[in-house]
């Protein structure tokens, strides 16, 4: 599976692909995406050059960015809290390439494009009743790490795990 860096051309398609997952993820009772995010940080993470595309059959297959730090680093407890690490943000499977191994793959370009930038770890955080999520990052050769990052919204709090991988 080929990666490239998403484009500003790319806007339109990513914003479309996301908000279907969003409804998949409301289906199927795991409310933690909505209209405001993924979609608005997009442009952004493009901006920055830090977002990252798969494309199958015309169609962007998934996407996710690769960032150098994360607001819950601090609130859990990572192997080696010093070691050159970049995180995995808005990871998304397009709902029409999910169950064919897309989000392993591109779990595993993740990780070589993090060696490639000489980190030493490739972290991130899922929301605790994320379970597929959950569960494809342990298959994927993550690790659990102790403590909870918790996000504090106006009415909300969501509780998220930290998953590592030494690369």
């Amino acid at each position: 599976m080929d990666v490239r860096l998403a484009d500003r051309k790319d806007l339109p398609e990513l914003k479309s692909m996301y908000k279907k997952i969003v409804d998949n993820m409301n289906r199927n009772q795991i409310p933690i995406w909505d209209e405001i995010y993924p979609c608005e940080f997009l442009e952004g993470d493009i901006r920055e050059g830090r977002l990252y595309v798969s494309e199958k059959d015309g169609d962007i297959a998934a996407a996710f960015a690769l960032c150098e730090s994360n607001d819950g680093e601090s609130s859990v407890k990572w192997e080696s809290m010093n070691s050159k690490s970049l995180y995995i943000d808005r990871l998304g499977v397009n709902v029409k390439f999910l169950h064919q191994g897309t989000g392993g793959q591109m779990l595993h370009e993740a990780a070589k494009l993090a060696a490639e930038k000489n980190a030493e770890y490739l972290r991130l955080f899922v929301v605790d009743i994320n379970v597929p999520a959950v569960n494809l990052y342990l298959k994927n050769g993550f690790r659990q790490v102790e403590g909870v990052y918790e996000e504090k919204f106006d009415d909300f709090v969501l509780r998220e795990y930290g998953f590592e991988k030494k690369l």
